[in-house]
C-alpha cells in the first residue's frame, strides 16, 4: 500500500498551489500518494490550520512541515517516512 502525504489547504491559496508544485513530482518519484484536505470543510481544520498553510503531513506521522520550504526540505520531510 502506498503511503500517503497530507497537503492541507483551501481555495484560492496560491502558496498552497505552490505547495502543490514542489510536493507533487517528490510524492510521484517516491510512488506515494498525495491527499489534498480542504481546511475549510471543517471548523477544527479551520482553527488548527487556517493561517498556516500550507502544511504537508505524512499520514503515519506526528510531525508536520509548515510552509514555507522548499524542495530540498520536502524531500527531507518525506524520507521521514
Amino acid at each position: 500500500m502506498s503511503k500517503v502525504l497530507y497537503l492541507y489547504t483551501t481555495l484560492g491559496c496560491h502558496l498552497c498551489e505552490q505547495a502543490q508544485a514542489i510536493v507533487h513530482p517528490l510524492v510521484a518519484e517516491k510512488g506515494m500518494v498525495l491527499e489534498l484536505v480542504e481546511i475549510s470543510e471543517q471548523e477544527a481544520l479551520v482553527a488548527q490550520y487556517g493561517i498556516r498553510i500550507p502544511v504537508i503531513r505524512l499520514a503515519d506521522q506526528e510531525e508536520e512541515l509548515g510552509w514555507p520550504f522548499d524542495a530540498e526540505a520536502a524531500s527531507r520531510y518525506l524520507s521521514l517516512g
